[in-house]
C-alpha cells in the first residue's frame, strides 16, 4: 500500500489565519501545488477576495496569501487514498500534520478555517485533543472548494469565504 505524502505548510511570520484542507488531490500532488485541479475553486475564491490576479503564476498567488497573513496547510500529512475524494481516504492510514506545533510557533494565528467537512472531522478527531487549552483559536468550517462539492454556486462560496479576509484585517 502506497502512502501519499502532502505538502509543507505555506506560512509566514505574522500569519493571522490558517486555512486547512484535508489532503492534496491527485492533480495537486502531480503538480506539487496546493489546489491545482483546474476546477477547484480555492484560488479563484481567494484571488477574488484579495484582489489578486487569478491567472498569475502559482508562486505569486501563494505570495498574495502570505502578504495577506493567510497560511495554508492540510490536516493529513500522509494517507492511502485511491483517486482524490476525501471519502476514499483510508482512515486507518491517516498520519496528521503537526498543526499543534505550527500553532504554537505562529502565535499570531487566531483563526482556523476548514476547507470542507472532512478537514474539520479529521482535525477534531486527531488534532484538537492534543492542543493546549492556552491556545485561543476561532474555528470555522467553510464550504469545500473541491469540484466534487457543487451544492453551492461560486458567488455563495465567495460570500461565505469572505470570513477569511475579515479575520486578517485589522
Amino acid at each position: 500500500m502506497v502512502l501519499l505524502k502532502g505538502f509543507p505548510p505555506l506560512v509566514a511570520t505574522g500569519a493571522r489565519a490558517l486555512v486547512l484542507g484535508s489532503m492534496p488531490s491527485a492533480a495537486s500532488l502531480a503538480q506539487h501545488q496546493y489546489y491545482a485541479h483546474p476546477r477547484n475553486q480555492f484560488w479563484l475564491i481567494m484571488c477574488t477576495l484579495l484582489g489578486a490576479d487569478f491567472n498569475q503564476p502559482y508562486a505569486q498567488r501563494c505570495r498574495a496569501l502570505l502578504n495577506h497573513r493567510i497560511a495554508l496547510w492540510d490536516v493529513v500529512a500522509r494517507c492511502h487514498r485511491v483517486g482524490s475524494l476525501d471519502t476514499a481516504i483510508a482512515e486507518e492510514t491517516i498520519v496528521t500534520n503537526d498543526v499543534c506545533a505550527l500553532l504554537k510557533h505562529y502565535k499570531t494565528i487566531h483563526f482556523v478555517f476548514f476547507n470542507g467537512a472532512k478537514a474539520k472531522e479529521i482535525y477534531n478527531k486527531y488534532i484538537l485533543p492534543t492542543l493546549p487549552s492556552t491556545l485561543k483559536i476561532d474555528y470555522k468550517q467553510l464550504p469545500s472548494t473541491s469540484p466534487a462539492y457543487a451544492a453551492l454556486p461560486l458567488q455563495s462560496k465567495i460570500q461565505i469565504w469572505r470570513q477569511v479576509k475579515k479575520s486578517v484585517m485589522g
